[in-house]
């Protein structure tokens, strides 16, 4: 059960501080199969190891003047009320359904990741990267707000941070760079998951010492993975985090339905 925790943390902490993403997507598993965790636990259990990794890391990326605080307070906040939305859509349903859906959420997020940003932004994506300039007099909170909603949903229903739909939608949607959408998507991360995390651990069983464990690893290495992600190309990031979560939602399907 060590081994697993550590393999299970290191692997979360890596993939949070690489994309400033994902980190549920490994929990989530980890919990499910390597420690055989029932899934509405392991669910609860990955949202609240996420919220205390990105929180750390969030503070690592503010000091680095990598978020962008409109955004952040904005886009988390409604998407902390969508995920407490989506987490009461999730207890209801049945886990085979949950995890189907999971998996099908992985999918997408691997097509957006390969697939990169679209070549023309939309005016709110332009407004907010001129707010990133010092022109904010234009910012369209409505846009953000309405971005940040539908993402909580999804995140809170299938029991994910929702960092890897967030890097996506704030990058090609929101207009943010790639390092400063990784930045601020671990500080939106860390409130919904915590949001998300309260949702279910009011219902649902929590094994407390485990999720303090594969916190507490997936804390120390994220800084290593943020120190990787300086390194390395976004384009090569990208690429590599779309073909991993493409074998993950896969075997996830297998096991799930066959």
């Amino acid at each position: 059960m060590i081994l697993y925790v550590l393999l299970g943390g290191a692997a979360t902490g890596l993939v949070l501080g690489l994309m400033g993403s994902g980190g549920a997507i490994v929990t989530v598993p980890a919990l499910l199969y390597l420690m055989h965790v029932p899934p509405k636990s392991a669910i609860a259990m990955s949202l609240g190891v996420v919220a205390v990794t990105a929180l750390l890391a969030a503070v690592q990326a503010w000091s680095r003047k990598e978020v962008n605080l409109r955004v952040t307070v904005i886009f988390g906040a409604v998407g902390a009320l969508g995920s407490l939305v989506g987490s009461r859509i999730g207890l209801g349903l049945p886990e085979t359904v949950q995890l189907a859906l999971f998996a099908l959420v992985m999918y997408a997020a691997a097509w957006r990741m390969m697939r990169g940003a679209p070549v023309h932004r939309s005016a709110g994506a332009m407004a907010v990267a001129d707010c990133e300039q010092g022109d904010c007099s234009n910012f369209p909170y409505l846009h953000v707000a309405r971005h940040g909603l539908a993402v909580g949903v999804i995140a809170g229903m299938v029991g994910v941070g929702g960092g890897f739909l967030i890097v996506p939608a704030l990058v090609m949607l929101s207009g943010l760079s790639m390092r400063r959408a990784v930045g601020t998507s671990l500080s939106i991360v860390a409130t919904q998951s915590a949001a998300g995390f309260l949702g279910y651990a009011r219902v649902v069983p929590i094994n407390y010492p485990l999720l303090a464990g594969l916190a507490g690893v997936a804390v120390a290495t994220s800084f290593l993975g943020a120190r990787i992600s300086r390194r390395l190309h976004a384009v090569h990031l990208r690429r590599i985090f779309g073909v991993f979560l493409v074998v993950v939602a896969t075997f996830i399907l297998f096991k799930n339905l066959v």
